[in-house]
């Protein structure tokens, strides 16, 4: 049994965390902290714990976190890289959900996230989590970067056919991405009140968002390609439900893959996957089929003879947070990856 430390412990994600770590037959959570909620007990804020634990908020103390196995930070980005140096340096593994571990390139991260980075030697060394593609470098790491719950769906949507050859063109990718509220934090802002968001549909981030350098420099690292993903279309929407996303995915086939048996190809690709749903031809992912489970499913359509709409799916606050960090810690310490992740969706 490994003990385990959640920093920021009051978010959505946080909790999430919590919900999943409490069943976990291999891991016991011993501190649960927050700047503001210091000695509260956690089923207070959060009813739905009630008889599953009694747990009360903490300062962060960093002595404390260093006697856990493993420290997750649900924080907001630039909390993590603060701390992380000390915690590695006595051997406990950290697991950030925020973004201070999943650029390489600083100058992109300063510049999407306006902060300088406080440990660039340790973010050499960290792996960015994507669970099914970097498994076997996870299984080795001290430090992860959960990647972004849009940014997963990218990723394991476009992975089987950017890992062939010269199937598509990759910079005719265009991505249109609708996420539930949740992904917004638990924090009060007028975009997301009830009145401004329900009944209402919009997009967001048109111009420029945070997860579009996350989502190139991934495809290169998945491709082997440099260069040829900075034009790609990103546009995020915000849909008036709780949890899911829905990614559909754009993009031109060369002649190579408009010949090829693209299903089959997508079936392969993910055939040893417990966690990927490849669904049958004519299909489409819905997100209440994934509604608290880490589960992601993926549809592929061929509309013309040189195009491609792949459909992904996924619960944003499990697949695309907390249960990929969860999924993450099992590889890590050598636990049946679907250790406290059995669970189904939750329908309807």
């Amino acid at each position: 049994m490994i003990a385990v430390g959640i920093v920021g412990g009051t978010g959505y994600t946080g909790v999430e965390l919590l919900r999943l770590l409490l069943r976990h037959p291999n891991a016991e959570v011993k501190l649960l902290t927050s700047r503001t909620e210091n000695g509260r007990r956690v089923d207070d804020m959060f009813p739905s714990l009630r008889g599953h634990t009694d747990l009360c908020y903490s300062d962060l103390n960093i002595e404390e976190l260093k006697q856990c196995d493993v420290v997750f930070f649900a924080t907001p980005h630039g909390v993590a890289m603060k701390h992380a140096e000390e915690l590695v340096a006595a051997n406990t593994k950290v697991i950030d959900l925020a973004a201070d571990f999943r650029l390489q390139d600083l100058a992109q991260f300063e510049k999407w996230y306006g902060l300088d980075h406080a440990c660039p030697e340790l973010l050499k060394d960290s792996v960015y989590g994507l669970s099914e593609l970097n498994r076997e470098k996870i299984k080795q790491a001290n430090v992860i970067g959960n990647p972004g719950c849009y940014p997963t769906t990218v990723q394991l949507g476009l992975a089987p056919v950017l890992k062939a050859d010269a199937l598509v063109k990759p910079e005719s990718i265009i991505i249109d991405a609708k996420s539930g509220v949740s992904g917004a934090g638990r924090k009060a802002s007028l975009g997301m009140i009830y009145s401004e968001n329900t009944d209402n549909f919009k997009a967001y981030g048109v111009a420029g968002h945070r997860h579009h350098p996350e989502i190139v420099e991934a495809l290169e690292n998945i491709s082997g390609l440099k260069g040829v993903f900075n034009e790609i279309l990103f546009v995020p929407h915000l849909v008036p439900m709780i949890r899911g996303m829905l990614s559909t995915i754009y993009i031109d086939l060369t002649d190579a893959g408009a010949e090829a048996d693209l299903q089959s190809l997508y079936e392969a690709f993910y055939a040893n996957e417990q966690f990927v749903d490849v669904m049958p031809a004519g299909s489409s992912p819905e997100t209440r089929t994934v509604r608290g489970a880490n589960q992601l499913r993926i549809a592929i359509c061929k509309p013309q003879p040189k195009k491609l709409v792949i459909l992904v799916a996924q619960d944003n606050l499990v697949k695309g947070a907390a249960g990929q960090a969860v999924q993450n810690m099992n590889l890590m310490f050598g636990f049946a990856e679907n250790a406290g992740l059995q669970g189904i969706g939750l329908l309807p």
